[in-house]
């Protein structure tokens, strides 16, 4: 089940310098020029969860497997992409391949780093961006509308469904609105995600900060938060150097040096679960001595889909999910304990797996 968040933003904002630090390589060419990221980079990257671990050790685990985000670094943006300027129209197809959109902002000052339009603003960036994503989202749905007018003509009801989303995103738009303030019931939701509209993705702010405001963010940071809260929009604060810095150290080094710097901890872990939070997913886990393991899943998911995330087959044959919470299996030490405390439970087709659930499933082959 693999969930893709794009790194959008305008040129020299730092997105190439964090996609680096956020996979540990050098894979992304961070220059001081636009366009230096042409083709997406792509990177899978572990979802931080301490828990993991803690499960391994109580049932001697002898690897830890984490779950996995996947970040595609998207090149810059610039005024007009939506007609094509820079390599508008490529990088725009990039982005409508994502679940979400981390949307970097430059919230630092530095004489060396050109911006592209000569000045230090991240709000006015934000809306840069913004409008060139609704501009592209208006002329898709105006051509999908024409496109469908075959289809109309002959009753088709999939057309029709799809010919009211599209005016109701277009009527947003229209109104300088992005598509994900249209209210979509649950019975749209499917063909609603399938238009692929690009404002319609949830976003995430990322506040690049100098290396001094990281622990508490600056001015410039506090405006993007301020952004965020009146759009219900999520923001993480993240200097892009440090974090490329520390992607460098061993474990111990890191730590060394997140406190010199006044950090708790590594700024690339709250944006993973900010971006994990932002698409509404949790984790279940599958514990035993081979291995201890997280699996993503999206919240509210049932026991047969979550077994389907591991293999098909478990799905398909689904019979019952012997279930331990995961301050049960702590507390009792394991598994044995938990059974012995009559903390295991078996649950059924209906069952709504919650975070943290350790899951062992039950199917026919």
């Amino acid at each position: 089940m693999g969930f893709k968040m794009g790194i959008v933003g305008l040129p020299n904002v730092g997105k190439s310098t964090l996609f680096n630090a956020l996979t540990k390589t050098a894979a992304a060419q961070a220059a001081n020029f636009p366009f230096c990221t042409i083709e997406p980079n792509v990177g899978e990257v572990g979802v931080p969860d301490a828990r993991l671990a803690r499960l391994a050790a109580i049932a001697g685990s002898k690897q830890i497997i984490p779950t996995r985000m996947t970040f595609v670094d998207i090149a810059g943006l610039v005024k007009g992409a939506s007609k094509g300027e820079g390599l508008g129209n490529q990088f725009l197809a990039n982005i409508r391949e994502v679940d979400a959109i981390a949307h970097v902002l430059r919230c630092f000052e530095d004489g060396d780093v050109t911006h592209v339009d000569g000045r230090v603003d991240p709000i006015e960036d934000a809306e840069t961006i913004e409008t060139e994503l609704m501009l592209a989202d208006l002329d898709s749905a105006e051509r999908r509308i024409q496109n469908l007018q075959r289809k109309l003509k002959g009753g088709d009801k999939e057309a029709v469904q799809q010919e009211r989303l599209l005016k109701a995103a277009m009527e947003a738009l229209e109104q300088g609105k992005p598509a994900r303030t249209v209210e979509v019931d649950a019975d749209d939701a499917k063909a609603w995600k399938s238009l692929q509209l690009m404002t319609a993705k949830p976003i995430l702010f990322v506040c690049n900060v100098d290396e001094a405001s990281a622990a508490e963010g600056n001015a410039h940071s506090a405006r993007v938060a301020k952004m965020a809260e009146a759009q219900g929009a999520a923001h993480v604060v993240i200097s892009a150097q440090i974090e490329e810095e520390i992607s460098q150290l061993d474990d111990e080094e890191a730590a060394m040096f997140l406190e010199e710097m006044g950090l708790h901890e590594a700024g690339l872990d709250r944006l993973i679960r900010a971006g994990y939070d932002l698409l509404h997913l949790q984790t279940y886990f599958t514990v035993g001595p081979k291995e201890a393991r997280a699996w993503t899943i999206r919240k509210g998911t049932l026991a047969p889909q979550a077994a389907g995330v591991i293999h098909g087959d478990f799905e398909r044959g689904f019979i019952r999910a012997e279930t331990i919470a995961y301050d049960d299996f702590v507390a009792l030490n394991g598994e044995q304990g938990a059974k012995d405390a009559g903390k295991m439970r078996v649950e059924g087709k209906g069952y709504e797996v919650k975070d943290g659930d350790v899951l062992h499933f039950l199917f026919n082959a």
